[in-house]
């Protein structure tokens, strides 16, 4: 059944089963978004007359709950609602500098940013990046003891508009704004016997990138094995770095993979996923981070349990990505790929 949305007081008709933020960006209404998978938290918005489906509230704090907040992309409307979007007390928006950008690869720059107010975060998570209206999020690759600045690798994606700005435009001493930190993607100090298996593909070694260096610097002193895919050796980054840590580190391997046809020497021919399966088949006790393409995830997810990890010690960070009418260009979960 279809609904009708009000929303800055104009009535807005929803088709049957279609999302608020969906229904809301058909109407070319600039409504902020990133994942459409309820994990970024950007498309936050505000139920005004009637409590959001409860489906919509999931993974929000209970004070967000209480005030009748709710993830657009996840809001299947029951009823006509009246709703509008968030202020800044909801959820603050900080102001970040850019003190450096480079490139890693063709594809590929680091960002760092300076937070003007001190941020409290753990390697791993993402924030939410803001500029001139476009909303994308990103991992950090930093490490809170360690780093800093936030470090955030962007991968340039086709007709991305954030992307495409970070890559061409944005310059060191940018101001931006931005929100988080959120997600659980992280090392967790305390146990420092169990295996870690580090799984990505593209800019999904941004977060293993952080992930990796806290236990490292944690002094994790079980093994720590890292696999890096990509079709071509164009995909992949920071080679050379982790080659030079896995020298350093007698606990950790890094494996870079190739699935493409032409594999030179110093790579692995095959899926990252399989490969790093292959290598350890069984996880009993491991720990495991899977970040990157979502189609991976999934299906590492399920074979890494049915390899022995629990759930609650697999990690995952699917960047996604779908097609937004506001931005025409594909939009990445968690960003961390790259809008």
């Amino acid at each position: 059944m279809a609904h009708t949305i009000t929303f800055d007081n104009r009535q807005y008709t929803l088709r049957d089963q279609e999302s608020v933020l969906d229904g809301l960006t058909r109407y070319d209404l600039p409504i902020p978004s990133s994942c459409r998978s309820g994990i970024c938290q950007a498309c936050l918005m505000r139920a005004v007359d009637t409590t959001p489906p409860a489906e919509a509230q999931k993974g929000l704090k209970a004070a967000l709950r209480e005030r009748n907040h709710f993830l657009a992309c996840q809001c299947i409307p029951v009823t006509d609602m009246e709703v509008a979007l968030p202020n800044d007390a909801d959820i603050p928006l900080r102001s970040a500098q850019v003190v450096a950008k480079e490139s890693l690869s063709d594809q590929v720059v680091r960002v760092r940013l300076h937070c003007k107010e001190p941020l409290t975060y753990r390697a791993g998570q993402f924030i939410n990046l803001k500029h001139q209206g476009l909303m994308r999020s990103y991992s950090l690759a930093s490490v809170p003891e360690v780093d800093q600045a936030l470090e955030l690798h962007v991968q340039r994606v086709s007709n991305g508009s954030m992307s495409g700005w970070i890559h061409d435009e944005m310059a060191v001493g940018d101001n931006v704004q931005i929100q988080g930190p959120f997600g659980d993607c992280v090392y967790t100090p305390g146990n420092p016997q169990q295996p870690l298996l580090l799984i990505g593909t593209g800019c999904g070694l941004s977060p293993l990138w952080g992930v990796l260096r806290d236990a490292l610097h944690h002094d994790h002193a079980a093994s720590i094995h890292l696999f890096h895919g990509s079709r071509s050796v164009d995909g992949l980054y920071l080679v050379d770095e982790l080659r030079a840590l896995a020298e350093r580190h007698p606990n950790f391997s890094y494996t870079p993979c190739l699935s493409g046809e032409a594999v030179p020497g110093g790579f692995s021919a095959g899926r990252v996923n399989v490969l790093a399966l292959a290598s350890y088949p069984q996880l009993k006790g491991w720990r495991v981070y899977l970040c990157g393409n979502t189609h991976m995830v999934k299906i590492a997810k399920k074979k890494v349990f049915l390899a022995g990890a629990t759930f609650k010690d697999i990690l995952a960070d699917p960047f996604e990505f779908s097609h937004c009418k506001t931005d025409t260009a594909a939009t990445a979960s968690n960003s961390r790929a790259a809008l």
